[in-house]
């Protein structure tokens, strides 16, 4: 027992350093701290170039559903390891795409793919906030029943669908496999 819980200590630890490498890695790539703006917001609910400028948008409700998904995977994949070493996991793979996605490879296929045409990355701020709320769905998914996890997954995707025709689900298909059609039907919002 004791052994586990040193184990899940040093997985909550590694969970945090890695977030703070990816910060740290973040910086280095130039990534503005804060909107350019040159004030920070709590909720920025409007589709315009504050996306992924300020602490939370739209876009937040898909790093939710991610930590949704790396709980689910990581408790596949080390079905006997405490919690820690699983979030440990998960926010090693967010942080990875939240570096990815700030790649110039990336941002420019926003830009040609999907509705982001003026999408310049995110800010450090955003990013940061993006693995937190990863974290969260990660924690909420490992104390709540599947089937309540996966309700409020398909209802925070509905939510982000009707409101700004875009979600997790359209998001990846739009990165993967862009179709003219949708990004039409987006763009008519």
């Amino acid at each position: 027992m004791r052994r586990r819980r040193l184990a899940n200590r040093r997985g909550f630890i590694a969970a945090a350093l890695i977030a703070l490498v990816a910060c740290i890695i973040l910086f280095l790539m130039h990534r503005p701290p804060i909107c350019t703006c040159g004030h920070v917001e709590l909720w920025h609910g409007a589709l315009d170039s504050g996306n992924s400028q300020h602490i939370a948008d739209w876009y937040s409700l898909s790093h939710v559903i991610h930590g949704f998904l790396f709980y689910a995977g990581a408790r596949l994949l080390l079905k006997r390891r405490p919690i820690g070493p699983r979030l440990a996991l998960a926010v090693l793979i967010e942080s990875a795409w939240e570096i990815l996605e700030n790649s110039p490879i990336i941002i420019d296929r926003y830009r040609t793919t999907t509705i982001a045409l003026g999408y310049s990355g995110d800010t450090i701020l955003n990013s940061m906030s993006d693995i937190g709320m990863m974290t969260l769905g990660f924690l909420f998914a490992a104390r709540a029943p599947v089937w309540v996890t996966v309700a409020l997954a398909v209802a925070l995707e509905l939510l982000a669908l009707a409101v700004i025709r875009d979600n997790l689900t359209l998001n990846v298909l739009m990165l993967t496999w862009p179709i003219d059609a949708v990004r039409d039907w987006q763009a008519a919002l």
